[in-house]
């Protein structure tokens, strides 16, 4: 005999919970278009001064004007959890002495010019928490 499955609901948060959640995060995907095709990276992110600061394995040449950054925590077994985008302008930190300092706190998968440094100025912020239903 099976169980149904719970029912599950979509709760959108505010954007401060949105950029709270953000931060507590490290791992997540960069998403951006390339030749009409969308490509996704893996991502390390940290939040500095109001600017999502992303290490991922993309050249720097590929990556547009602006991009979004994709974070979620679900747990499998229940299915709560929550999932926070970021989307807005970036640009390429090209700073040696900044660049530096980013290589040595934020981890990455590849070194050379597929290791990308960028800085995401945000404009917006949508984030959800994903709830079991009230009965």
């Amino acid at each position: 005999m099976s169980t149904l499955p719970a029912a599950l609901r979509r709760v959108e948060v505010s954007g401060a919970e949105a950029l709270w959640l953000l931060e507590g995060s490290a791992l997540g995907r960069l998403v951006y278009p390339q030749r009409e095709v969308t490509v996704i990276r893996p991502g390390r992110a940290t939040w500095e001064y109001g600017r999502l600061v992303v290490r991922a394995p993309a050249p720097a040449a590929a990556i547009p004007a602006t991009a979004t950054y994709h974070v979620d925590e679900v747990r499998a077994a229940t299915g709560t959890g929550w999932s926070v985008t970021v989307t807005g302008p970036v640009d390429v930190i090209t700073d040696p002495n900044e660049a530096a300092h980013y290589q040595r706190t934020l981890a990455g998968w590849s070194h050379g010019p597929h290791d990308t440094l960028l800085r995401l100025h945000p404009k917006t912020v949508s984030g959800f928490r994903l709830a079991r239903a009230e009965a």
